[in-house]
């Protein structure tokens, strides 16, 4: 706990609880909702150093601190809620499958941002691109 309470010293936040249990929660398991951040997040509510309750709306703040700061990225495929994974500063895109939901993280086929050249518009100088790919993950394609 130590590392993240110097990380989140050195983004300017308050090391406290919930952002602990939280940014733990997504170490755990990336590409997550809120309502499974939560869930973690609860399960991690007994025994020594347990953070107490953590409402919805603090949940919602928390992931947005944390967000705002670069620590988390979230990421809003069409069709489904938020998800949401510790920024990794690596420009990676992400793979859906339909049939399952599963996320894959994909490199970005460049290797530096924006990864797409954008037409020109009025100066808009573009520093990110978010490519999400669809389509079946390897064990949904196979069970057609």
């Amino acid at each position: 706990m130590s590392d993240l309470t110097a990380l989140l010293r050195e983004r300017g936040l308050r090391s406290t609880p919930h952002r602990r249990a939280v940014l733990y929660a997504l170490a755990e398991r990336p590409h997550v909702t809120a309502n499974e951040v939560a869930s973690a997040v609860a399960r991690t509510a007994s025994g020594p150093g347990a953070v107490t309750e953590l409402s919805r709306q603090g949940l919602y703040n928390v992931l947005e601190d944390l967000r705002r700061v670069g620590l988390v990225r979230s990421i809003e495929p069409a069709g489904s809620p938020a998800l949401f994974e510790l920024q990794a500063g690596d420009n990676h895109h992400h793979a859906i499958c339909r049939s399952c939901g599963a996320v894959q993280d994909v490199p970005c086929s460049i290797g530096a941002a924006p990864c797409l050249d954008a037409p020109s518009v009025g100066g808009f100088v573009p520093d990110e691109a978010e490519i999400v790919f669809w389509g079946r993950c390897a064990a949904c394609a196979t069970s057609l």
